[in-house]
């Protein structure tokens, strides 16, 4: 079923629009939850709450893409469901890895989401991901808004590992010193 037909079924209240949807998009959200949370039953969770907040907004919303729209909210979802299962300790996976592998070139603050939700920050990486070329942006935004696993990028891609790596790698210095160039350090 296409998109806008799924959309519609949300319009209509019918129950299939969840059917589809699970149909349509469901290994994807759940594999946006898992590369968060490293859990099939904490990714189901996440996947069935996406499916709730996607039948309470739409209506009156009409996301384009939807495929966006849905994992934006996962990954929201898991995010949250990460922070309450890590919040009396360390750990985590892909998301661990790839925050520190951010860390180097992402400024610190007292705040982090503060950072994150900073306009002028968010306008320079914007920037800064415009300018990349397809194949390393599709990359770095794999690794680092989906949290893919390196190997699982090689694999998509048909990529070595060690080549996504220093794609990633010479990505991340790149956008260093993209950043201080626009004065925002470190």
């Amino acid at each position: 079923m296409e998109e806008k037909q799924i959309i519609e079924l949300y319009f209509s209240r019918s129950e299939q629009a969840i059917t589809e949807t699970d149909k349509k998009y469901g290994s994807y959200c759940r594999q946006v939850a898992y590369n968060i949370l490293c859990s099939h039953p904490d990714s189901e969770e996440c996947v069935n709450d996406t499916y709730l907040k996607t039948w309470n907004v739409i209506p009156p919303k009409r996301p384009s893409p939807l495929k966006v729209f849905l994992g934006k909210i996962t990954r929201n979802l898991a995010l949250d469901r990460w922070d309450w299962n890590h919040a009396a300790k360390r750990g985590g996976g892909e998301m661990a890895a790839s925050l520190e592998e951010l860390g180097e070139c992402i400024p610190a603050s007292q705040d982090t989401e503060q950072i994150v939700q900073n306009k002028e920050l968010i306008q320079t990486l914007d920037a800064f991901l415009e300018g990349l070329p397809a194949e390393t942006r599709k990359v770095f935004l794999r690794r680092y808004w989906n949290l893919s696993p390196i190997k699982e990028i090689a694999s998509f891609y048909g990529l070595s590992e060690s080549k996504v790596k220093m794609l990633l790698m010479r990505t991340r210095n790149a956008l260093k010193a993209y950043l201080e160039q626009e004065g925002i350090g470190l």
